[in-house]
């Protein structure tokens, strides 16, 4: 495979720039996989660095099960409104909700720890992370309600 369609592959799966997805597979010498876990721990530095950031803004996700008999509702914060309403932070807020009503966290904190719902490989809080990491702010799981019937 190609550098130019590892690079796009790897956009693809992250949504991370060009530039920091280039350097990343110069540092691993190709390898894709070691450039996803360097990726990944890069997102992870982000998000330390900005966790001191106040989060003023944010947004509501939910999510209603097709059957009707569950559904969820998170919020999560942000910075800034110029976040708050990016495509990618409402899409979060809504994959959020979805986890939610999937495996039904007791709060924030049990959810952060969860493998995520729709990659199993990362948990809840490396998502958060590599939206931190795409979107440039701090970002936090504030809360978190499912309801059930039956």
């Amino acid at each position: 495979m190609s550098t130019v369609e590892l690079i796009k592959e790897l956009r693809d799966e992250t949504g991370l720039s060009f530039d920091k997805i280039k350097k990343a597979l110069d540092e691993v010498s190709g390898d894709k996989e070691r450039a996803l876990e360097l990726l990944r721990s890069q997102a992870g530095a982000a998000a330390a660095k900005k966790a001191e950031r106040e989060v003023k803004d944010g947004a509501i996700g939910a999510y209603v099960h097709s059957t009707g008999k569950i559904g969820a509702m998170v919020q999560v914060g942000c910075e800034t409104d110029f976040v708050a309403r990016n495509d990618d932070f409402k899409t979060l807020a809504r994959d959020l909700a979805m986890h939610a009503s999937a495996m039904r966290p007791a709060d924030a904190a049990e959810m952060l720890t969860q493998p995520f719902v729709k990659d199993p490989s990362l948990t809840v809080q490396d998502v958060i992370n590599q939206a931190i990491a795409k979107l440039g702010e701090n970002i936090q799981l504030a809360a978190v309600s499912v309801l059930v019937i039956g």
